[in-house]
């Protein structure tokens, strides 16, 4: 009875911890402040679970039995009997936009992740996790518009927060000692909120729009260990339709009195395509300490034939690259089971402007420390210096600097008790 009452204590606080994240979410401030986001569903995010933030965001075919490795579905495979994982991150953002004008900063702070992993029987494991798949979180300030029929003008206040949620559950198969295949099932959920106001003579007008998304994609992995120094993996996710809601109210204020010209009108609005994303990457052992990994990815947006007002969706490539050193994962002293890690990522972007695509990199550093000796827990700590955009006619330049921390924990699960 007491282990039984023990089983259901942990998945209430799973299933707590779910809720809270799912509430802070949704009452957020938002994760982002790049003018960026003003775009489709967002920024999409490439922050990923535990020490693939430290390591350039690569590792699909990175072989890890000491944690969660969310790049790719085959490695929950590799999940050990009676380990039970969890991930539990937050990130803080310190962003620097700059353009022809002016320069301005903010800083942003939430969770970033959450996740775990089992195995449910020989060679098969599973995981579920949720994370934020896309960031909204733009502020346009005196906009100057020309009011239709007239020489007039005004100005108008533009901001928007929100962003798309990926609720995602994985199932990881050892064909054999070499051989792992993965499949992924991701609920896409999400809103975006939108709010205008503005001035006209002496009447103050609002304009407030919430788009609801939501989508199943479905995706699948593999990966190969070629020998035991040398493995490759592959990932893709197919190409999804988001169904899409909007929700409108209009306010408008007249020598201090508030009437309400629409209220809460539900509208569809055009169904958002997300493409075929395909992924390849190899990882080897190197030296005994050194750990290499290498991903390049491929989204085929140009397939969605989907388009903005001041540009198109381009097809994009990304690239990663990350090294981990550690001296004796199992030593005995302490400094010699610190996990070191540095990568770099370059994503050429997705959105193209006069035929010019808003591409940006990554340059990423973490460390992985230890909480015992014969656990696998690690308390992940990662920084990353990014760039994205240019000073250029209408686009801005953006640079952040971002401190992610992962608690990477692992828990016994049906393990015996051995009596002296």
């Amino acid at each position: 009875m007491q282990f039984m009452t023990k089983m259901m204590n942990r998945y209430v606080i799973m299933a707590s911890i779910l809720l809270i994240h799912m509430g802070a979410r949704s009452q957020s401030e938002g994760l982002t402040s790049s003018p960026y986001s003003l775009y489709g569903l967002g920024t999409i995010n490439q922050t990923s679970i535990g020490q693939s933030n430290g390591l350039g965001y690569s590792g699909i075919a990175h072989r890890m039995d000491t944690g969660i490795n969310n790049l790719n579905p085959a490695n929950y495979a590799l999940v050990p009997q009676n380990s039970f994982f969890y991930d539990i991150g937050v990130v803080g953002e310190y962003n620097n936009y700059s353009n022809r004008g002016d320069d301005e900063s903010k800083t942003t702070f939430n969770f970033s992740n959450i996740a775990f992993a089992f195995r449910i029987a020989n060679r098969l494991g599973a995981g579920i996790s949720l994370i934020p798949y896309s960031d909204v979180g733009y502020t346009l300030l005196g906009l100057v518009s020309n009011i239709e029929g007239s020489d007039e003008t005004f100005e108008s206040n533009v901001s928007g927060i929100g962003g798309l949620n990926d609720f995602g559950i994985n199932l990881g198969y050892g064909i054999t000692d070499q051989l792992r295949l993965g499949v992924r099932a991701s609920v896409l959920f999400g809103n975006i909120e939108e709010k205008e106001n503005f001035v006209i003579s002496n009447s103050y007008f609002e304009l407030n729009e919430t788009t609801n998304y939501s989508a199943l994609r479905l995706g699948m992995g593999m990966q190969y260990d070629i020998t035991d120094k040398i493995s490759v993996g592959g990932t893709v996710q197919l190409p999804v339709t988001l169904t899409g809601n909007l929700t409108r109210s209009v306010s408008k204020t007249l020598d201090g009195e508030e009437i309400i010209v629409e209220d809460e009108e539900e509208d569809d609005v055009s169904d958002f395509k997300l493409p075929m994303e395909l992924g390849f990457g190899i990882s080897a052992k190197i030296l005994k300490s050194f750990t290499l990994n290498a991903d390049y990815k491929k989204n085929f947006w140009d397939a969605t034939d989907q388009s903005e007002s001041i540009g198109t969706y381009a097809d994009q490539d990304i690239y990663a690259i990350g090294l981990e050193y550690v001296n004796k994962s199992r030593g005995y002293k302490y400094w010699e089971r610190i996990r070191y890690r540095a990568g770099f990522n370059y994503d050429n972007g997705y959105l193209a402007i006069n035929n010019n695509k808003i591409d940006g990199y990554n340059i990423t550093m973490g460390i992985g420390l230890p909480t015992g000796y014969t656990s696998n827990s690690l308390i992940n700590l990662s920084y990353a210096y990014g760039s994205k955009g240019q000073i250029n006619n209408i686009l801005v330049k953006e640079n952040y600097h971002s401190i992610t921390l992962n608690l990477s924990l692992e828990d016994l699960w049906f393990a015996k008790r051995k009596i002296d």
